[in-house]
């Protein structure tokens, strides 16, 4: 496609579907997993930076970009971050990794942090951007945090509802999200929209999309199982300072350190002058956190 020059893209089988992921680089293993609404093309000015010094993976999830679009089940477990964390580790067994670095952006965060919790052995260190964990969010949900996060309870209706809006305006919905959370313009340039756009418009796409959302209830009762246990790898947190819509998220209302801290026991963190997107809006700082944090 043009936007992951030197890399070689691998279409992976799992046991529950196919997850499609560009390689590249030499080092230590980092994984990239994106973010809603996006494919792993979020990574595009990030990954050839990281690449110098590590292997980069940037995977798509499960519903996402051009990975498989399995169903859910009756109990929407079929998106849970428990499953999308399975196909990403049987990703990396298959390529021949068994120990790794994440970086997760808004959803690819939560897949992460499953990760690091249910193969704690297999995660060496875990960068999250921009989100929280998502137990605390429900915990503190109050008007601000409901207008930020609108389009969660939105898509946690029963199908079709979500469904049917969305689809019925999918290039607009589309491009309001986008615009709406993003804060530097111009970072996000037409042919990335494009490419996005075409993924979203894959069929079943919304609608596994959808399913990623209602699957918040299988996600938090095994955040319940997992109270007690924190994350034993290093974390650091990151966010976009600049969230030009209000309200903003997760920084406007929430202390994203403190929260972070509840579920780990290393924390590090300080905010980007950003919004949302913080590897496409600020890909220099971006990469350079990482690349400090992972050492």
């Amino acid at each position: 496609m043009g936007f992951f020059e030197g890399f070689q893209y691998k279409v992976v089988q799992t046991s529950g579907t196919e997850i499609n992921v560009a390689v590249g680089g030499s080092g230590f293993p980092v994984l990239l997993l994106h973010g809603y609404p996006q494919s792993h093309l979020m990574w595009h000015k990030v990954a050839p930076i990281l690449a110098k010094n590590y292997t980069i993976i940037a995977s798509d999830l499960r519903g996402y970009g051009d990975s498989g679009k399995p169903p859910a089940g009756e109990d929407h477990s079929g998106y849970s971050k428990r499953s999308s964390a399975m196909d990403q580790v049987e990703v990396m067994l298959e390529l021949g990794y068994e120990k790794f670095h994440i970086v997760g952006h808004d959803r690819g965060a939560r897949v992460g942090r499953r990760l690091a919790l249910d193969y704690p052995s297999m995660v060496g260190k875990l960068i999250s951007l921009d989100v929280v964990p998502t137990s605390q969010i429900f915990d503190s949900i109050d008007k601000s945090a409901a207008e930020a996060y609108f389009h969660w309870f939105l898509m946690m209706q029963p199908e079709p509802l979500a469904e049917t809006l969305i689809s019925n305006s999918a290039e607009f919905y589309l491009d309001w999200i986008l615009k709406r959370w993003c804060s530097t313009p111009g970072s996000i340039p037409q042919k990335v929209f494009n490419e996005y756009l075409r993924c979203f418009l894959e069929p079943r796409a919304i609608h596994c999309m959808c399913e990623d959302y209602r699957a918040v209830i299988v996600d938090l009762e095994h955040d319940r199982e997992d109270a007690t246990n924190k994350l034993n790898c290093p974390v650091l947190a990151l966010w976009g300072s600049r969230q030009t819509h209000r309200p903003g998220w997760p920084s406007m209302h929430l202390d994203v350190l403190v929260e972070w801290r509840k579920c780990a026991d290393l924390v590090d963190g300080w905010s980007i002058d950003c919004g949302h997107f913080l590897p496409e809006e600020a890909p220099l700082e971006t990469a350079g956190a990482i690349e400090r944090f992972l050492g």
